[in-house]
């Protein structure tokens, strides 16, 4: 195998598929990914429209910092007392505020998650064992038969030390450093790594 990447990607098709992307852009989604599932798996099980559910929200909104500007951007405009009673369990909102009550909880949520990227981190590097790492191989369908990689296949590799780096790069946008640490991930496989500096999809194990 050609040892020089997709070094002239698109000249031979491989660009037709929208979906085959540099692999700093899909370490870049893998990223958002994981941290979307952080945000979701961690927070609270039960629909707003039980009783479980909803008052463990309002909890959450009313003792939480920000909470209260959440629920203003949300657009509930109940007042303090009808809000109390929701939190207290004493009234039952309309289906219209139950809904604006569950927006609310994980726009916050997911604005506390956000500023907390160490818990991604931590996450991510699972006390030093890493994260793995699973690569799909582009969409080769739209390449010119005579230029496909017969020998393509998905790889996983377990990737430890660069989660901290490329967390902070994520949160920044940065993707000239998602693309050195791609570089330094893809290293690993020797001389096959050029042949996914280009990829369909990355996912994350964790």
């Amino acid at each position: 195998m050609s040892t020089d990447g997709w070094k002239n990607f698109g000249k031979y098709g491989a660009a037709g598929d929208p979906g085959n992307v540099h692999g700093k852009i899909g370490l870049g989604r893998a990223l958002e990914d994981a941290l979307e599932r952080m945000i979701v798996e961690g927070g609270i099980k039960s629909p707003v429209t039980t009783r479980r559910g909803l008052l463990a929200r309002m909890r959450y909104l009313t003792a939480t910092k920000g909470g209260p500007a959440a629920m203003a951007d949300a657009g509930i405009t109940a007042t303090p007392a009808t809000i109390k009673a929701w939190t207290k369990g004493r009234q039952q909102p309309r289906p219209a505020n139950l809904e604006l009550i569950d927006t609310a909880y994980w726009n916050l949520r997911a604005h506390n998650v956000l500023s907390n990227p160490g818990a991604l981190k931590q996450h991510l590097n699972n006390a030093g064992k890493g994260t793995k790492v699973e690569i799909h191989p582009i969409n080769q369908d739209p390449v010119i038969p005579k230029r496909r990689r017969d020998n393509l296949r998905i790889r996983t590799l377990q990737v430890r030390y660069v989660w901290d780096e490329a967390v902070d790069a994520m949160v920044a946008g940065d993707e000239a450093k998602l693309d050195e640490i791609w570089d330094d991930i893809i290293a690993d496989l020797d001389s096959d790594w050029g042949a996914y500096t280009y990829v369909r999809h990355i996912g994350l194990g964790a």
